[in-house]
């Protein structure tokens, strides 16, 4: 009897002796499973770091990069004789301008004047009025200009014409930042006064 209340004594030894160490490999395993979950977590938000960057760079090379307009006359002005045929002196020209804006925001310019110039000497001027270009698109502006050549002119029926002009304005950008922008009008141009016609229209 005493015998059996010692052995009872003592606890009892476990029924597979590898317990503890499987114990110990789960926690291990857990551990090392959160790790690699802590390390998956770094890669992706290290990959988000970079893309965003990628993105603010390319959103500022491209959208936020503002470009000067241009300001032209266009090819498909036309003219309209209103003076003694023979004289070639006087006539309207069909001005058509065109504003051209490659930004991401729209360009308001103000009103401003374009002078045309033969042989240095002015012979007309078209006033643009105040308005905008709407982003990536071209403002188109028709304005008739009564020239007189009266005193200036050889009797060649082509005449080369110089137009030059200033226009101010701003580029918005996303209605929060303004960018000042002024674009210098520096044009030459052909006119046929027989057929009316302009031709060689050129722009620097």
């Amino acid at each position: 009897m005493a015998e059996k209340e010692q052995q009872q004594a003592f606890p009892l030894a476990p029924v597979n002796g590898y317990a503890r160490s499987d114990a110990e490999a789960a926690t291990a395993y857990t551990e090392e499973l959160r790790r690699q979950k802590r390390k998956k977590y770094l890669i992706y938000f290290a990959a988000f770091v970079v893309f965003q960057t990628l993105i603010i760079v390319l959103f500022s090379l491209t959208v936020m990069k503002v470009k000067t307009p241009k300001f032209r006359v266009r090819s498909s002005s036309s003219i309209n004789t209103f003076d003694v045929p023979q004289t070639n002196t006087s006539f309207t020209l069909n001005a058509q301008f065109g504003v051209k804006n490659t930004n991401f925001g729209p360009y308001k310019y103000d009103s401003t004047t374009v002078d045309f110039l033969y042989n240095g000497i002015q012979v007309g001027s078209a006033v643009i009025p105040k308005s905008k270009a709407n982003f990536l698109s071209t403002k188109k502006i028709s304005v008739p200009v009564d020239l007189n050549l009266s005193g200036n002119t050889s009797n060649s029926e082509i005449l080369t014409l110089t137009s030059t002009a200033r226009l101010s304005g701003k580029v918005d950008l996303m209605l929060i930042f303004k960018k000042k922008k002024a674009v210098n009008m520096n044009c030459t141009m052909d006119v046929n006064t027989r057929t009316r016609e302009l031709l060689n229209v050129a722009c620097k």
